[in-house]
């Protein structure tokens, strides 16, 4: 079992921390580098811990608990008209991302109005690559209760937001509801925001965490960050890609930002424990700039 942290500090000496993880038999899940700051998310074997808090202190940083880490969220708007983005969504966004989760942005083409939003095939079909899926809805009652055909046959896990209270058996098709983060004009900084933001980090830390649950019921034969690794490490093209995260982690697999029709046989044919990853997965073309998706089965459906 692996533990998921975070690690924050100065860039000196950071490569003695990546050498620790990498020596432990961790992960590096991503690496954010600010001027003269880091940000390590990671993954390490949970019995080796506290020697990452121990070098952690060494180097002047700090180390938490990322309960989000190896995850990947989508934030959902009903449009990309400014009503609804940037602030309440993009704030949304930016909080889940200080626990590790990595979100992807969504605006819906056509879901602005009360009468006439709508969501197409497609875009369920992407929301639902996901791990968990936020809908950052409005500020009226009445609004986000006419709203929930955009989300009620959604397999992936559903969180509405939005400024009112509203009981969560008057949103059919959402698996929690958050209140007090509406359309706001301005960035959530107040004391009211900022509490509904740790509610709302707590309901999907309680989602993901039952989730995990289910999966160690019946697991993949190889762990997704384990996959990421030697995607990285076996696939030469990962180098090129520019994008932050080439190869992103999920629940269950991952997202690697290589087209599939060029390079889906390549990732089938990588090793992972002696296995091929075409032997022991889906490779599935992404609705997303036609990215790969790599989707581990589980140990019973391969026997």
């Amino acid at each position: 079992m692996y533990e998921t942290l975070t690690y924050t500090g100065g860039i000196h000496k950071h490569d003695e921390m990546i050498e620790l993880i990498e020596d432990l038999g961790g992960f590096v899940l991503q690496e954010n580098i600010s001027q003269m700051d880091l940000v390590l998310t990671l993954a390490v074997p949970i019995e080796d811990v506290e020697k990452i808090k121990e070098k952690a202190k060494e180097l002047l940083g700090t180390v938490k608990i990322a309960p989000m880490a190896g995850t990947e969220i989508a934030i959902v708007s009903p449009t990309l008209a400014r009503q609804h983005l940037p602030h309440s969504a993009c704030d949304i966004s930016e909080y889940l991302r200080r626990y590790g989760a990595k979100d992807n942005m969504i605006g819906l083409s056509r879901g602005a109005g009360k009468g006439i939003s709508r969501i197409s095939e497609d875009e369920k079909k992407l929301i639902e690559e996901h791990d968990l899926v936020v809908f950052a809805l409005g500020s009226f009652k009445e609004c986000i209760t006419h709203k929930t055909h955009l989300f009620e046959d959604i397999e992936t896990p559903v969180v509405v937001t939005g400024a009112p209270e509203i009981d969560l058996e008057d949103i059919p098709g959402a698996d929690a509801y958050v209140g007090g983060l509406g359309r706001i004009p301005r960035r959530l900084k107040r004391g009211e925001n900022i509490r509904a933001l740790k509610k709302l980090v707590e309901v999907i830390e309680e989602i993901l965490d039952g989730r995990r649950r289910e999966i160690m019921d019946d697991p993949p034969i190889v762990p997704s960050v384990l996959v990421k690794r030697e995607i990285e490490n076996q696939i030469p093209a990962i180098k090129e890609v520019y994008s932050p995260l080439p190869v992103v982690s999920q629940l269950m697999g991952v997202r690697v930002k290589l087209n599939y029709d060029e390079y889906h046989k390549e990732i089938e044919d990588v090793i992972v424990s002696d296995h091929r990853l075409g032997d022991i997965s889906e490779i599935l073309k992404s609705k997303m700039y036609d990215y790969t998706l790599v989707k581990l089965l589980s140990e019973t459906s391969i026997i």
